[in-house]
C-alpha cells in the first residue's frame, strides 16, 4: 500500500469493520517504543443536544412524557 503525497492512506474494508472505523470518525495514532503505529478510533463528545437524547432515547412513551406538549417536551430536551 503507498502513502499520498498528502500522507494518505486507504484502510482496506476488512480492516475498518474489525477495527471499528466509520466514515468520518475520527481516529488516534500512537507510536510505540518498538516503532509500530497503532490506530484507534475516538468515540465524540457527546454534545449537549446529543446527551439530551441520548438521555430520552427509548421513552417517548414514559409516564413523565405524555402530558408534555411539544413547547415543554423541547424545554426538557434543552435543560
Amino acid at each position: 500500500m503507498k502513502i499520498t503525497s498528502k500522507g494518505q492512506v486507504t484502510i482496506p474494508l476488512a480492516v475498518r469493520e474489525k477495527a471499528g472505523l466509520h466514515p468520518h470518525g475520527e481516529v488516534e495514532f500512537a507510536v510505540l517504543d518498538n516503532g509500530d503505529v497503532v490506530i484507534r478510533p475516538v468515540s465524540p463528545a457527546a454534545s449537549g443536544i446529543r446527551a439530551a437524547f441520548a438521555r430520552v432515547r427509548g421513552s417517548a412513551n414514559a409516564a413523565q412524557f405524555k402530558s408534555m406538549n411539544t413547547d415543554e417536551f423541547m424545554a426538557f430536551l434543552r435543560g
